[in-house]
């Protein structure tokens, strides 16, 4: 029997060809078989080989078959044997990992994400120099994190013939620690200068207090650093400034380093003349110029320049120029450290909008998306327009993110692309709350914002608590047929143990309304009550505004609001203000007037700081009428959340001789708000507050009190809905006040 064998494999190459010329007298290939061939099938590996049985028997052909087959990888060794013109290739397959785990890096999360970004994965066959490179990178990736010294061990264990399961085992090294950063040739600014805008900072006694700065090293961060250290220069008019990049010195004895930037400041300039040219006479320039950020005569600021050229961008997009270029012509005077500056303008073509495709919406409606664009095929793209599109759809709360994609088509045309991320519209509720009169409570609960992806609200609700129920089923629809007009109702059940008397009412609301323009909503409201009050205490029975038995309320109440801020639950810009009128005298027992107006400001600060701070100024004001019958318990009341935190809920009011609540005609509140990011992955954030409020029955300064404090606001809590606790403290407060610590919202917008 004629037999042959040739053998190839990666460290014998010359061998392999010397054996394969050995056959060169079996002239025909009568059949090709596969001997070892586990993960691959015999017709997948005939097609790889591309030898067809029937062809003579050619050294060199097979030869470049065996060489196909290692390039798939998928091999270590393979021999060819030829049994009277049967060609047999014997392979030895790599194994396939099966499982794979990491181990020692971090939390489950943290390692499922490196596990990722190392490249290695389930169903990856097992390669030595993959693994290899593998573990060269999640060692990068500790450094990078500031852990030197690291190890990564292998550990394989076969599960079956072929597969394996592999752990990837994590020693972590050190951390390495800043104790010193020098910054050679500055003579301006110092480290303390610097510190705010780098990641990496020395090390701080007590490092770990929250504050402080641990000094830990953010390898990933060094070069980023002397960008920011050299934007800061840029900031403060040093055009010809030179950072070098950092020298990291490290004690592998204590693992202690020093960092050294070497810095050639240069002088400071300011600003020369500035002026603005165009190529048409689509833009004013003399208005235009009015607008801009640098100022002659002042320090030369590169970030405000990048905001002229964003000014003017968004003047020649809002014209219809959306691919308009503008070229800052900077001309440095180095004798007089003068910096003169011309924006040069290229208008470009108009931009007109050629298709809008949305996406990411599993649940929305295309049409609540498109409703709220103020884009549109066939008309002219601006900045202004997107920019209002997206902070519309953001103020629905149906969307945890938005962004709109423009995408050229051709010099005159655009399509855009709406990418929305959906937010959890729905929950089904159930909690504890506390309330610093109220005691704690129970919440349930089952709504919708966008039932059914229709963008109509709906929701049912029981609260609970030592001195309340409340109970409320409702419904919303914002844009009635997609219109301009909106449409809602509820229909509610309250009882209420006030200190001096408990109410216990029965009604319900029919609200409608338009929306005017992009940021303003009129509404009226008809709204009816049935409420009676019992267990009023002797002193307030003799009071005009106390009758005994049912009141009926039947009133009519007109508003208009104003909303342009940039998102539901947490806004960063923008405001919103609302003025309301309700008259009850619509019938029903009740004869009085309310005018409220409320209003809230938003402004976050990360443009400026590079930090989520986000700063709010709130305030209310009430005034009521009597127009001959002013129910007790429709008078205002002030203290506790939404008002004047650090007092207790509705404590503060005017009193009668012995001391009773009897609730006033006229109340003013206003509070400052800051708040920073806490757990910034779940949105979970820190508040400090200062409260001011004062109320009366003829003027407002009858009574004023102020609180301070801290709390933690929950944007997407759990529970579906805004969660907000306080702790305060009244900074005021007088004999008799009733002050409380901890205060609890849930539901309420930030």
């Amino acid at each position: 029997m004629n037999s042959s064998k040739f053998i190839y494999t990666s460290r014998n190459i010359l061998l392999a060809s010397f054996l394969v010329a050995q056959i060169a007298n079996a002239q025909q290939i009568k059949e090709i078989r596969f001997d070892g061939l586990v993960h691959i099938s015999p017709e997948i590996a005939k097609e790889i080989i591309n030898i067809e049985p029937g062809t003579s028997i050619k050294p060199a052909k097979i030869s470049d078959s065996i060489k196909a087959l290692y390039k798939q990888q998928y091999f270590k060794d393979i021999w060819v044997e030829n049994k009277n013109g049967v060609l047999i290739y014997h392979v030895t397959e790599k194994p396939l990992i099966a499982k794979i785990d990491l181990k020692g890096y971090g939390s489950a999360d943290k390692n499922e994400e490196a596990l990722k970004e190392s490249g290695i994965h389930k169903g990856d066959v097992y390669d030595n120099a993959k693994i290899k490179k593998i573990k060269h990178n999640i060692t990068k990736k500790l450094e990078s994190e500031g852990y030197y010294d690291s190890t990564i061990d292998i550990k394989n264990k076969e599960l079956h013939k072929g597969s394996l399961k592999t752990d990837i085992i994590v020693n972590k090294g050190e951390n390495v620690y800043i104790k010193d950063i020098r910054f050679n040739g500055t003579k301006k600014y110092h480290y303390a200068d610097f510190a705010p805008y780098i990641a990496n900072k020395k090390q701080q006694s007590f490092g770990w207090l929250l504050g402080r700065d641990d000094g830990k090293l953010k390898a990933d961060q060094l070069a980023f650093d002397a960008m920011r250290i050299k934007e800061f220069y840029l900031k403060h008019g040093f055009l010809d400034v030179k950072v070098s990049k950092p020298f990291l010195k490290t004690h592998f004895d204590d693992y202690g380093a020093t960092l050294t930037y070497n810095i050639k400041e240069g002088s400071q300039y300011r600003v020369g003349n500035v002026s603005i040219q165009s190529d048409s006479d689509v833009i004013n320039t003399k208005t235009l110029q009015e607008k801009l950020k640098l100022v002659k005569g002042k320090i030369f600021n590169v970030e405000k320049l990048r905001k002229d050229i964003t000014i003017i961008k968004k003047e020649l997009s809002n014209k219809g120029y959306a691919f308009a270029k503008v070229i800052p012509d900077v001309k440095q005077d180095r004798h007089k450290h003068i910096a003169s500056v011309k924006y040069v303008i290229h208008a470009n073509h108009k931009v007109i909008v050629n298709n809008i495709t949305i996406a990411g919406n599993y649940r929305t409606m295309d049409r609540v998306i498109r409703r709220e664009l103020y884009l549109s095929e066939g008309e002219p793209f601006t900045q202004t327009d997107m920019q209002d599109s997206i902070n519309a759809l953001r103020r629905t709360g149906f969307f945890n993110d938005v962004k709109i994609i423009p995408t050229p088509v051709d010099r005159d045309h655009v399509n855009l692309l709406v990418k929305v991320d959906e937010a959890s519209t729905g929950s089904i509720m159930g909690g504890l709350s506390y309330g610093s009169y109220d005691g704690f409570g129970i919440n349930l609960g089952l709504s919708d914002k966008n039932f059914l992806g229709s963008g109509i609200e709906t929701g049912i609700d029981l609260d609970t608590s030592e001195k309340t129920v409340r109970g409320s089923l409702h419904f919303y629809n914002p844009r009635v047929f997609d219109s301009t007009y909106s449409l809602g109702g509820n229909i509610y059940r309250r009882k209420f143990d006030y200190y001096d008397y408990n109410e216990n009412s029965l009604g319900g609301s029919l609200k409608v309304g338009k929306k005017l323009g992009r940021h303003y909503h009129a509404s009226l409201t008809y709204l009816y009550e049935d409420t009676e009050l019992s267990n009023v205490s002797d002193s307030l029975k003799d009071t005009i505004y106390y009758q005994p038995g049912r009141v009926i309320k039947s009133s009519l109440i007109p508003a208009l609001t104003f909303d342009n801020t940039d998102d539901y639950y947490l806004p960063r810009h923008g405001m919103t203000i609302t003025g309301s009128f309700e008259y009850a005298g619509v019938g029903g027992d009740a004869k009085f007037t309310r005018t409220s107006l409320s209003a809230k400001y938003y402004y976050g600060f990360e443009d400026w700081l590079d930090y989520d701070l986000i700063f709010r100024l709130k305030g209310r004001v009430s005034v009521i009428g009597d127009q001959g019958n002013l129910p007790l318990n429709e008078k205002l009341y002030l203290g506790g959340m939404g008002s004047v935190r650090g007092y207790k809920y509705g404590t503060l009011s005017p009193r009668n001789d012995v001391g009773a609540l009897i609730g006033a005609k006229k109340l003013a509140a206003a509070s400052l708000e800051f708040s920073i990011p806490l757990v910034e992955a779940v949105q979970m954030r820190l508040l400090t507050f200062l409260d001011y409020g004062m109320t009366g029955d003829k003027s407002y300064d009858e009574i004023h009190r102020s609180s301070t404090g801290i709390g933690i606001e929950w944007a997407k809590s759990p529970l579906g809905v805004p969660l907000q606790i306080s702790y305060a403290k009244a900074l005021d407060d007088k004999e008799g006040d009733r002050t409380s610590k901890i205060e609890f919202s849930l539901g309420r917008r930030f």
